[in-house]
């Protein structure tokens, strides 16, 4: 097999406004890290700057695959207004949800499933509107890489990318928008209040983070199975990627199920 269809780089949409963001992001996130280490109030029995971090590091993931991926986009995206000032929407949004986030964190409350005032309780569905949007970006490139058929990327590969970034915004809309509709992330009253190690998720009782974290992250699990995949016989491998897709579509499913159900992730 040959690997030149996987390095391949040719001038798809921009990259640049994505990565110089991505750069970004991770600057900004120094001052955060300095307040976590200086900074010792809790909220909710966590670190008050530790979810403002965790925001950082997520976005900074997101638009740094977006911008790997946007290489294999259609050459002709990258000269059009509509294209320019949809990401420019896109990373609003994100601005917005930091900014969100961090003042919350800033003022030792909560952001999300705040209804401590009139204010944080409008703020919470308009932050909601913004994380859709920001989230369709993986669905609109999804679109835009499935439908170009001159990319030198090998086809299962193209196909994986398309697939997971796809599945990356419908399956974590379905989620986001069942977290938005409940008071609390967790589906359960916990006792001790024991989690799982760096992510956090609850070992007591259903955690809808876990299930979301599987939706976002789909746009890196098919992928790889797209990278897998290349060294069946050509005659499978696109077939090899379809069932990776269902089978990751079926793992995030169940994982959401077990959390309505009041089961912890482990």
């Amino acid at each position: 097999m040959s690997f030149a269809p996987i390095i391949a780089l040719h001038r798809g949409a921009d990259t640049t406004a994505l990565a110089r963001f991505t750069a970004f992001l991770a600057l900004a996130s120094l001052p955060f890290f300095a307040a976590h280490l200086l900074d010792q109030r809790m909220v909710m029995d966590e670190a008050v700057w530790i979810k403002p971090l965790k925001f950082f590091a997520a976005f900074g993931i997101y638009i740094g695959t977006l911008a790997v991926y946007a290489r294999w986009l259609p050459p002709s995206w990258a000269s059009t207004r509509l294209w320019r000032g949809y990401l420019v929407v896109v990373m609003a949004c994100i601005l917005a949800e930091l900014v969100w986030i961090s003042t919350a964190a800033a003022l030792g409350t909560r952001s999300h499933f705040n209804d401590s005032s009139a204010l944080w309780t409008a703020i919470y569905p308009l932050m909601g509107l913004a994380a859709m949007i920001l989230t369709s970006a993986s669905l609109v490139m999804g679109i835009g890489i499935w439908r170009n058929t001159s990319s030198p990327l090998a086809p299962a590969l193209r196909l994986s990318i398309a697939l997971g970034l796809i599945l990356t915004f419908a399956m974590t809309v379905v989620i986001a928008n069942v977290m938005a509709g409940s008071d609390s992330h967790l589906i359960g009253v916990p006792i001790s209040g024991a989690r799982l190690p760096i992510m956090g998720w609850s070992r007591e009782v259903g955690d809808l983070r876990a299930p979301h974290f599987l939706a976002t992250h789909a746009m890196h699990g098919v992928p790889l199975a797209g990278l897998a995949a290349l060294f069946l016989p050509r005659a499978w491998q696109s077939p090899a990627v379809w069932v990776a897709a269902m089978a990751y579509a079926a793992l995030t499913a169940w994982a959401f199920w077990q959390a309505l159900a009041g089961l912890p992730p482990i």
